[in-house]
Parts: structure tokens; sequence; C-alpha cells
């Protein structure tokens, strides 16, 4: 019987962190929106202005989640309490292996709940653009971005999200020369930018002889992918459009036409490619889309800088060149430089694209809820 009390103990504790997500995220509201929204959709006319009745669809749909997530946690809260009791009561141990288990659904529930509160921004709750690119290390840094390329579709895959491949060039010799992907999936923006920086890997090198000890870089662009309503002015006069026989994989199709597109912004410099769609059409639609998220993060690159010429110098913060430092010899290390999470775990991350808890520790770390709720 005394195993029950720490069990108890923790259900407590999630209890209250329920009550706090519910707070956090104006359940009441939430559902008061659910039902004007629905009563908006179902009234005659609504699709007579098409993007007005997408965006209501859209509002509709977060807040069903919202709402639908609380309550789902409050299922799990009972069940999880009511199996406790039972085990208090009777000793049985399966009662109290199932109470177990059902409080560690609840945290993970609790987990993605939290994540939600964190962003206030509408662009985190949507889709990303990824650009993953080799720094210093030559030919090492394009096998150094391959691996990255193949940690995020597999962190991908295991969120449920889908990946929409743009670009994704063979390096001269092994790895990729660079690697722009599209994640479609809730949150994925928000989520995702945790990933924006310089990557170092530390190993020994599988490309030299002496088996010497080799340290690589690779560059992590996270770019929100912009809804329609979304304006970013660009002049056709700004632009210079290319277009190239695709080297990458695809088909017969891919390869023997002009189907790849190179966007040139003449005043800003930025380049886009984009070669892995079929049609030439379809991937200069894909390169305009990521050149205005680019654009659109330049601005605010800009405006982020005058305010902090305002503030002046941040020192609470440390500005190392690496975000992230994977090491794989002499011992195995992941650590995150911002937040000082890290894992000896290196195949789980790097293999399985496990990222949440790096992701969680830089969402609470970047928004100051480092402890909020525990």
């Amino acid at each position: 019987m005394a195993e029950a009390q720490p069990q108890t103990a923790d259900l407590a504790a999630l209890e209250e962190r329920l009550a706090q997500m519910e707070g956090y995220l104006h359940v009441d509201e939430a559902r008061a929106r659910v039902a004007e929204l629905e009563e908006r959709c179902a009234a005659p006319g609504f699709w007579d202005d098409a993007e007005a009745a997408r965006q209501a669809m859209t509002l509709l749909a977060r807040a069903r989640d919202d709402v639908a997530g609380i309550e789902s946690a409050q299922a799990t809260l009972e069940d999880a309490k009511a199996a406790d009791d039972l085990a208090r009561e009777t000793g049985d141990a399966d009662l109290m292996a199932e109470a177990v288990e059902l409080a560690r659904q609840l945290e993970r529930d609790l987990g993605e709940l939290e994540l939600a509160s964190w962003f206030t921004d509408d662009l985190d709750l949507g889709d990303a653009i990824v650009t993953v690119k080799p720094g210093q290390g030559g030919l090492e840094a394009q096998d150094w971005t391959s691996m990255l390329f193949k940690m995020y579709l597999r962190y991908a895959e295991r969120r449920g999200w889908k990946v929409e491949v743009n670009d994704a060039p063979e390096g001269e010799v092994i790895g990729l020369d660079r690697a722009t992907f599209t994640v479609r999936g809730k949150n994925a923006y928000g989520m995702l930018k945790a990933e924006q920086g310089v990557h170092r890997l530390v190993r020994i090198s599988p490309t030299d002889a002496n088996k010497r000890r080799q340290t690589t870089f690779a560059g992590v662009e996270v770019l929100p992918d912009l809804p329609d309503e979304v304006e970013v002015e660009i002049d056709p006069q700004d632009l210079r459009i290319d277009v190239y026989h695709a080297s990458g994989p695809g088909g017969q199709g891919v390869n023997t036409t002009d189907s790849a597109v190179r966007i040139t912004h003449l005043p800003t410099g930025i380049v886009v490619t984009c070669q892995n769609e079929r049609s030439q059409i379809q991937n200069r639609a894909s390169a305009m889309r990521i050149l205005k998220a680019r654009l659109l993060e330049l601005e605010r690159e800009k405006r982020d800088a005058e305010l902090a010429e305002l503030k002046g110098p941040r020192t609470d913060i440390s500005f190392g060149n690496q975000a992230r430092n994977y090491v794989l010899f002499p011992y195995q290390l992941v650590k995150d430089t911002r937040t000082g999470h890290e894992t000896g775990n290196v195949d789980r991350v790097l293999e399985d694209g496990d990222l949440d808890d790096f992701i969680t520790e830089y969402l609470r770390w970047s928004t100051g809820e480092r402890g909020r709720v525990e």
C-alpha cells in the first residue's frame, strides 16, 4: 500500500498543472469561440467569400483543438485518480500500474498543452520552411548537412508532420550541398524555430584514412511559411529568374527538362532555388514562397536590430557561435549551448529524431517560462 502514496502526490501536482493550463489557454473563452464560429460557418452565404471562410475554418479548428486538448487531459486525470483510488483500496498491482501509465500520459499531454500556451504569434501555429547549409568543414560539412536533414525528417515523422522537399542537391562527393524543405503540421514553425542557428559536430572523420578527429559546422535557417493573407511586396523588376536542368533525383522528366528555378532578389542578393517539383511552374511558385518568407524575416531582423540598439547590449544571453553541439568522439553528448540541456544518447537524437526535450527547453528559455509550470 505504501507504493500508492507517491502516485497520489504526482496526481495532485498534475491536477494543479492542468488547472494552470486551463487558465493560460482561456478554455471557457475557447468554448464560446467554438460556438460562435460554428454558428458563423453554418450561416447562409458563408462560402461567398472563400478567403474569409477559410480563415474562419482555421480559427475554428484551432479553438476546437484547444478545447479538445483540455477535455482529453481532464478525462485522463479522472481515470488516473479512479485507478489510483481503487489500487489504494485493493492493493491491486495491475490497477497501480494503470494509474502510473495514465499519469505518464497526462504528463505528456500537459507538455503539449504548455507548448500551445507559449505560442503567441499566429505564424507559430503554422508551417515552416527549413534550410540546412554546410559551413566550415569542407566535404565533412556536406555530410553533416545530410545527417541533420535526415534528423529533421525523422522528427517530422515522429510528430505526424508532412514534409515537402524543395531543394536538396547532392554534394560533390558525399552528403548534400544544401537542403530546403517545407514542414506542414500543427505548430511546426513555433517548434522548429528552436533549431535556428549553427550546429557543430565533433567526430572521427569518415573520410580521413588516419581517423583523426574533425569538427564540422552546418547552419539551420527556419522561416514561417506565410499564409496567403500575409502580403510581401516584391517588384518584378527586382527579380532575376533563371531556369536550368534539375541535378537531383526525381525521375526522367525532372532531369531532362529545364524544370529547376533560381530566383535572385537583386536589392538584397537573396538567392532561392527549387528543383524537386516536376514542373517549372511548381518550382517557381515554391521559390517565390520561400523568397517572400526570407524577405519578411529580413525586415524582422532589421527591426529587432534597431530595438536592440535602443535597449543596449543584452548581458543575460550568451551569443556563442553554435546553438548546439553534437559530440561523437571522444565521448558522446548532445548539448544545447543556449539552455544547457543535454543528453548522452546521441543515437536517439540523430538517428531517431528525438528533439522534443531540446525544443521544449528552448521554448521555456526563450519565453522566460523556465520553471513556470514544473
